[in-house]
Order: structure tokens, then C-alpha cells, then sequence
């Protein structure tokens, strides 16, 4: 197990360094010009004489050659400095972090139903096997896959919404937006929820709770959709493996052969699917997220790409897929510890 992880970890920088190498290759056909324009904030831009223009065009390297131009661009990003973003009114980094909690506190509170509550379901649907409750489920499956997301986000907003007035769009009522605001409310985590109760403002607590539900509700069904076609197909190819035959034909009871023997081997396939997407998650649901007036990681990318913020497009790019390595680390090491065959092959 030890020797499997470092091999991945040794494997890391490598993978690290060809991304930053193919962001750097496709922000070089934007030109010089328009590349300086992602450094520098563009009311000071527009005020600038061609002397500046050059001087700053030499500071950050972008009269040099190509190689010189990358390490130049490597040496920026180690010290955070990613550009100005036009959306945000801010360094790209500030953007990125003042957003990023938005879109994980989202992603915290959907991960846990909808894993669990897909795999339940599709662990359920196998076990009952062309049963009313596998046809039903299978229904539930292809209505919420079928779905386009947007018009799923929008139903929930109408019926949740519009209709009951449950659970309101955006990240937090005005009241409670000013309050957290303010001088007096302490962001020890920038996790909305989170911080209202560890200030102990439980009224705030319930406020961002009624804000994320919507959210929560139309990631879900999408996902559970996805997630239990995947553990129905894998549980029934298990359950018919020689292994869970000899386990019921020595007289196990059922509930044994299918948590002890049948669902671990069954979850190998799912592991991919889950840990995708967890990284889907976190590198925003940009649909929903525009839906509901959430100002997380997917709303901001949807934005920059809209009024063409370079600087911002090439900071999402290069933060989201450092995010999917890790994902794709997290998935390979879960793979070895359920299946032992993959660490020892």
C-alpha cells in the first residue's frame, strides 16, 4: 500500500507541471497586448502611456522567449500572483479564495446524501430485482438523468420558491448578509453556516441553511440518478459471482451476503463515480449555481467566461484542474484500499 501511494505522489509534479505547461501554451495566442491586460487592473490600463505599457510588458517578461516567458509565468504563479480579475474587482487569488467556500459549503451539505442515499438505492434495486421496487426506482433513475439540469434547478426554484417559499436563491437573506458583514460577526472559516454557529447566531445558521437546500436538492436527484444506475449494474453483476452463491448456500443470512460480501466488491466501480463527482462538485455546479444566485467557484467562471476575463478563465482553468489531479489521487488510493488486487498488481 505504502509503495503504491508514493508511486502516485512521485507521479504528482509531473502531472502538475503538464497542466501549467498546456494553461501557459493556450494564454499565449491571446498576444502580448491582451496578456499584459490580464495583469493590470483595466481603468489603470486605459489610463496608460505606451512607455508604461513597454515597461510593464518587460517586468513581466512578455517581450521574452517562450522558455523564458514560462519559467517567468511559473515563478508568478508560486507567488500567487495570477492576474487582475475584471468580474471579481480583485487578483485573480483573492477572487478564487473568496468564492471557492461557497461552492465546497454546497458541495459539503449534497456529498453525503447523495452518495449515501445513491448508493442505498441502487444496492436496493439489485437486491429486489425486477420487483415493483426496482422498476420504480429505475423510473426515478430515468426521469432525474433525463432531466436537463437547468430545467431541474428551475422547477425546484419554482415549486420550493415561488410556490411554498421555502427555500430562497442567493447565499444568505439581506438582513444576515449585512450582519455577517459586518465588523461584529467573526469568519473564522469563510463556511456560512459554519461560522454562524461558531458566532452563535443560530438565526443566521437557519437562514444559510434555507438558502442551500434549493441547491442541495437540485444537485441531488442528478447525481442519485447517475449513482445508483452505476451500484444497480455492478450489485447485480456481484450477486451473481460464485463467491455470494457459496455464501447463501452455507446458510448465511441474507443481510450478511450482501453488506459482508456482496456491496464492498460492488462499490469498485462506484468509487470512480463518487470521487468524480465529489470534483465536480468543488470545482462548481455552474448551472445550479447561476440558477440560484450562489456567488460560488461556478457562477464566477460562467461570468468571466461571458464578459471574456482572461486572467480569471486561466485562474479557474488552472485551480479547477488542480483540483481534479488531487480527485483523481484521492480515487486511486480508494481503489487500492477496497481492492487489493490493484496495489498488489
Amino acid at each position: 500500500m505504502t509503495t503504491y501511494i508514493i508511486r502516485r505522489l512521485l507521479l504528482l509534479p509531473l502531472i502538475i507541471l503538464g497542466v501549467t505547461l498546456i494553461v501557459f501554451s493556450m494564454s499565449q495566442l491571446l498576444g502580448p497586448l491582451k496578456l499584459l491586460s490580464t495583469y493590470v487592473d483595466p481603468n489603470t490600463y486605459a489610463k496608460m502611456s505606451e512607455r508604461d505599457i513597454q515597461i510593464l510588458m518587460e517586468q513581466y517578461g512578455l517581450t521574452d522567449p517562450l522558455p523564458i516567458r514560462y519559467g517567468k509565468w511559473l515563478k508568478s504563479l508560486f507567488k500567487g500572483d495570477l492576474g487582475w480579475s475584471v468580474v471579481g474587482k480583485e487578483p485573480v487569488l483573492s477572487a478564487l479564495i473568496n468564492r471557492f467556500p461557497y461552492t465546497f459549503e454546497l458541495a459539503l451539505y449534497a456529498l453525503f446524501p447523495i452518495i449515501g442515499v445513491g448508493i442505498w438505492l441502487g444496492v436496493t434495486a439489485a437486491v429486489h430485482h425486477n420487483s415493483f421496487i426496482d422498476q420504480f426506482i429505475r423510473i426515478f433513475a430515468l426521469i432525474g438523468w433525463s432531466l436537463p439540469d437547468f430545467i431541474w434547478a428551475i422547477l425546484v426554484l419554482l415549486i420550493f420558491y415561488i410556490g411554498l417559499g421555502w427555500f430562497p436563491p442567493g447565499n444568505l437573506s439581506i438582513w444576515a448578509d449585512q450582519i455577517v458583514k459586518s465588523a461584529s460577526f467573526q469568519n473564522y472559516t469563510h463556511l456560512l453556516t459554519i461560522d454562524a454557529l461558531l458566532n452563535g447566531r443560530i438565526d443566521i445558521f437557519w437562514d444559510a441553511l434555507r438558502h442551500i437546500i434549493g441547491p442541495v436538492i437540485a444537485i441531488s436527484w442528478l447525481w442519485w440518478a447517475n449513482l445508483l444506475r452505476i451500484t444497480r449494474s455492478s450489485m447485480l453483476e456481484v450477486l451473481r459471482k460464485d463467491y455470494v452463491r457459496t455464501a447463501r448456500s452455507k446458510g448465511l443470512p441474507e443481510k450478511v451476503v450482501i453488506n459482508k460480501h456482496a456491496r464492498k466488491n460492488a462499490l469498485i466501480p462506484v468509487v470512480t463515480t463518487a470521487g468524480q463527482m465529489v470534483i465536480g462538485l468543488l470545482t462548481g455546479v455552474v448551472i445550479v449555481e447561476m440558477v440560484f444566485v450562489r456567488t460560488g467557484l461556478g457562477s464566477f467562471a460562467a461570468t468571466a467566461a461571458q464578459q471574456l476575463d482572461y486572467a480569471s478563465i486561466m485562474g479557474v482553468l488552472l485551480f479547477t484542474s488542480l483540483l481534479l489531479i488531487i480527485g483523481n489521487l484521492i480515487i486511486d488510493i480508494s481503489y487500492a484500499i477496497i481492492d487489493p488486487r490493484i496495489r498488489l498488481g
